[in-house]
């Protein structure tokens, strides 16, 4: 099986070869990974593939060859935690019972309610259909299901169907100096160039020292401005939620803008662009910038990149008050056609699939927002946008 998994790779067009196959034998041999498929799948992607364009053309290869094994969890075995037996509350609906539950008639609606059951409500709620609580099918509260609902002290998602998420969440800041797995991010980027000489002469110009040192008969060192790229980069990135999934790719390419761009800004965000960014994760409590203040400070020659997944509920761009983490004025809609109205060059980068984009709402708004200026977050992906803010 597993050198039909080296030949079915070859017929794929993925260019591996013998060397890269005995590696991974030899690994096995070693005993580096137990008798565990996703151990394996691993193993062999990084032993057998050098270039991440072959990721999906593995990943195909390896779900045909290796179809309908699983690994046996021994852990089944062990004593059932406390955990598992706190959710015993949580129903499991057929598709039939989910269909019957009906949302309570649009956003607007659903938050005029959840305010009213807030006032109502006295005092902890499990199962039901109505108070906020776990479990259950009403709309507002946690590990229960609602086809349109306010999620409250959730640790995660689980249907994806909320369209308000009430949670203190803690975001990490994005990392500059990590190290990339390809230099071809910033082979990209530096197609985002403009050159010019300016400032103090600091640097030798060693072609007008020799022309005037042989037009005047002695040595004549001549200084001219370091040759530096005047493209300036304002950088916003969506950060916490569904965007954790991403941060790896997110800091390569943070990374090699800090490298490429001197004349970079960057500020985050979570979702969509409100009335407020900020610069440290950490302290965004209490260290917020006003937006207007952003837009106001880097005038209208910077080319602006968005970075960030868009996925979230459309109620998020489209409405006042759509925020999953305050209550804002005006919609994310709003913030973003500004941003379009004042950079004439302004792109945003999607690190999802491309393939997946015509499935999730949410993406087809913002990407209308933006004048159809998204790109995926790959390296082609990169190259056409690139492109795009230097026309």
């Amino acid at each position: 099986m597993f050198l039909r998994l080296f030949t079915e790779l070859r017929d794929a067009k993925v260019p591996v070869s013998l060397r890269e196959y005995l590696d991974l034998m030899n690994a096995m041999d070693k005993g580096v990974i137990g008798l565990n498929t996703d151990d394996f799948y691993y193993l062999s992607r990084s032993a057998l593939v050098k270039d991440e364009r072959n990721l999906d053309k593995f990943d195909r290869v390896f779900a045909h060859v290796f179809k309908g094994m699983e690994k046996v969890d021994e852990s089944l075995m062990a004593d059932i935690p406390a955990e598992w037996l706190k959710k015993l509350t949580e129903k499991f609906l057929t598709d039939e019972e989910k269909a019957e539950i009906e949302a309570l008639g649009g956003f607007d609606k659903l938050m005029e309610t959840l305010k009213q059951r807030m006032e109502e409500q006295k005092e902890r709620h499990e199962g039901g259909n109505k108070w906020i609580g776990t479990g259950g099918t009403s709309p507002f509260g946690a590990n229960g299901y609602n086809p349109e609902g306010v999620r409250i002290g959730q640790d995660k998602g689980r249907h994806g169907r909320a369209v308000k998420v009430w949670d203190k969440r803690e975001y990490k800041n994005l990392d500059d100096s990590v190290e990339l797995g390809t230099r071809n991010i910033k082979v990209a980027l530096r197609r985002l160039r403009k050159f010019a000489r300016e400032g103090a002469p600091d640097e030798l110009d060693l072609d007008g020292t020799i022309k005037g040192t042989a037009r005047q008969g002695y040595l004549d060192i001549q200084m001219r401005p370091e040759r530096r790229n005047k493209i300036k980069v304002l950088l916003m990135l969506d950060v916490g939620g569904s965007m954790d999934s991403h941060i790896k790719l997110c800091e390569e390419l943070f990374s090699a803008a800090r490298t490429e761009f001197k004349n970079l800004e960057f500020f985050y965000f979570h979702n969509c662009l409100y009335e407020e960014v900020w610069k440290d994760n950490r302290r965004r409590a209490v260290e917020k910038i006003p937006t207007w203040e952003v837009l106001h400070k880097y005038p209208s020659d910077y080319k602006v990149i968005f970075v960030g997944d868009a996925t979230m509920s459309p109620y998020e761009i489209t409405y006042p008050g759509g925020s999953v983490e305050h209550w804002n004025e005006e919609a994310g809609a709003v913030w973003i056609d500004r941003v379009t109205q004042i950079y004439e060059s302004a792109v945003w980068l999607n690190p999802t699939a491309e393939r997946h984009w015509d499935y999730t709402p949410s993406i087809g708004v913002v990407k209308q927002l933006v004048n159809d200026r998204m790109y995926p977050l790959t390296i082609q992906g990169l190259d056409k946008a690139m492109r795009e803010l230097v026309r």
